[in-house]
């Protein structure tokens, strides 16, 4: 199993930081440096500036979003980032939500599968350096009846093939990423409830001829170092309680229900109802310790390797870790890269 590091948003007052985490992660030979956006700081000038500053780890996009850009535009940013980088770019994509999709970028959310799929046919496509053609429902190539012609892509990615993944929640979304994509990235996964995911993907794997053989299976795990395994889960409540109580709308939010289909039901409806009515404090407080704990790595060195190890049996290949918990110091994150690394050679998993 390979070990990634995922920066999440820059621009929060921490960006020399990040550029020290990502280094320290290529010295020690973390596989993948991902970087997210929102409505902040976008994925690819991070990508940029963290691939010019490192040698050797990969950095990918979790997420570039959907309605951000046009299916053309993504390709290109992501053969110049390949191109860039020398061979080091992971395109990761995800429809986002209908809150950041319909207020920030005025696109409306609808029919997320439809899209995503049409959204990789154009970069498969462009990708290729094929004259881009296509006709669909959410995009036409080029606009008939204008002056617009057939053009193929210009710059040449130092690969034939760059690795695109897809971040997917939902059982549907799930069955359509192991169809089309090379590796799903995925947020609070428990290696117990590992057959929400995994089995989806299997069957969307079927659906071409193909298993998990060589699919890169990329879930992101907080990790908190310290023998006070409660002290480090408390300390990740109010990451949680912002997922699972306020990411989207009340009637519209992945996370939520993706805590409810793992069998905490009356938490994920308490959680929401409190975060949605501003009690950030009481939503943090009823997020389940047992949720917290299983999808995470919180303790020591030796308890987080048996739960990579757990990881590791469930069939995750690639495992993404975000450095906080009880010190989010520049000290503590590059610690908890460390402890991962001394975790994962324990587990006899490097």
């Amino acid at each position: 199993m390979r070990l990634g590091i995922n920066l999440g948003y820059w621009g929060l007052g921490m960006d020399a930081d990040n550029i020290a985490v990502a280094q320290e992660a290529d010295r020690l030979g973390y596989s993948v440096c991902w970087a997210a956006e929102a409505y902040g700081s976008d994925a690819a000038t991070v990508l940029s500036f963290v691939a010019a500053r490192t040698e050797r780890i990969d950095v990918g996009s979790a997420i570039f979003q959907i309605p951000a850009r046009t299916p053309a535009m993504t390709a290109m940013t992501a053969a110049t980032l390949d191109t860039l980088s020398g061979g080091r770019f992971r395109l990761g994509l995800g429809v986002s939500g209908p809150q950041v999709s319909e207020g920030w970028y005025g696109v409306k959310f609808d029919k997320p599968l439809a899209r995503t799929r049409e959204y990789v046919e154009i970069i498969r496509k462009a990708m290729s350096r094929e004259r881009l053609v296509h006709e669909g429902a959410n995009w036409t190539l080029p606009l008939p009846g204008g002056p617009g012609k057939p053009i193929k892509l210009t710059v040449h990615p130092v690969r034939e093939h760059i690795p695109l993944y897809i971040a997917a929640i939902g059982p549907k979304n799930l069955e359509q990423t192991g169809e089309i994509a090379d590796g799903w990235l995925g947020i609070f996964f428990s290696p117990e409830h590992a057959a929400l995911s995994l089995d989806p993907l299997k069957a969307g794997r079927a659906t071409t001829g193909q298993t998990l053989d060589g699919f890169d299976l990329c879930p992101t795990v907080t990790i908190a170092v310290g023998e006070d395994v409660k002290a480090g889960v408390d300390a990740q409540r109010s990451y949680a309680a912002l997922y699972i109580g306020g990411m989207g709308s009340k009637e519209k939010n992945f996370y939520n229900q993706l805590a409810r289909r793992m069998g905490y039901e009356q938490a994920a409806d308490e959680v929401q109802e409190k975060y949605l009515a501003k009690d950030y404090a009481g939503a943090a407080a009823a997020v389940p310790h047992d949720l917290i704990d299983a999808t995470s790595l919180v303790g020591d060195t030796a308890r987080i390797a048996d739960r990579m190890q757990a990881y590791a049996d469930a069939g995750v290949t690639t495992l993404t870790l975000a450095p906080g918990g009880i010190d989010y110091s520049l000290e503590g994150r590059i610690n908890a890269l460390r402890v991962g690394v001394e975790a994962l050679e324990l587990a006899g998993l490097a």
